[in-house]
């Protein structure tokens, strides 16, 4: 992988994923509309969401953070995945009516899963089907479809056995 030098002249580093720049850029432009600023705890969240290569929920982040050495508040952690949301730079997966978890949505391909009601396991799936049925409907109704999210909630298999041998 070639490093490239922006306008600035600067050299990205490159273990930084390729899209931290623009993701910083529209968060800055989210909070100033929205009459916040942008400072280095929420620099510290937006850096560790986007090194965040799984789902997540705010407990994985505070947890993260700390590993890193990093100090950011739980209150500031939830307050920025608030804003972060807001952004469109990550959208919640609501696993369980327990805890909200987040995967990054910003710059990614759509990620269709498929959600264990009893174990809360998750696998990613693909379904190539559902773009050509989203653009259809978005066509229908005359809007220009952007993305998607497509969940199953079931009940796996091995959450079945575990049941049948319960009863």
């Amino acid at each position: 992988m070639n490093a490239v030098s922006d306008h600035t002249g600067a050299t990205p580093r490159l273990d930084e994923p390729p899209f931290i720049v623009p993701l910083c850029a529209v968060f800055r432009k989210h909070l100033k509309a929205d009459g916040q600023k942008f400072t280095a705890e929420r620099a510290r969240v937006l850096d560790t969401v986007i090194r965040m290569e799984r789902v997540f929920e705010a407990e994985d982040l505070l947890d993260e953070l700390r590993r890193r050495r990093m100090r950011v508040s739980k209150a500031t952690i939830y307050r920025t995945l608030k804003l972060l949301q807001d952004a469109g730079i990550i959208e919640p997966v609501l696993f369980d009516q327990k805890q909200t978890h987040y995967q990054l949505a910003y710059g990614q391909p759509p990620r269709d899963q498929m959600i264990c009601v009893e174990t809360g396991r998750v696998i990613e799936i693909t379904v190539p089907e559902i773009i050509d049925v989203r653009d259809r409907i978005a066509a229908r109704h005359g809007w220009s479809p952007v993305g998607h999210r497509l969940q199953i909630f079931a009940v796996s298999p091995e959450a079945a056995e575990e049941t049948s041998e319960e009863g």
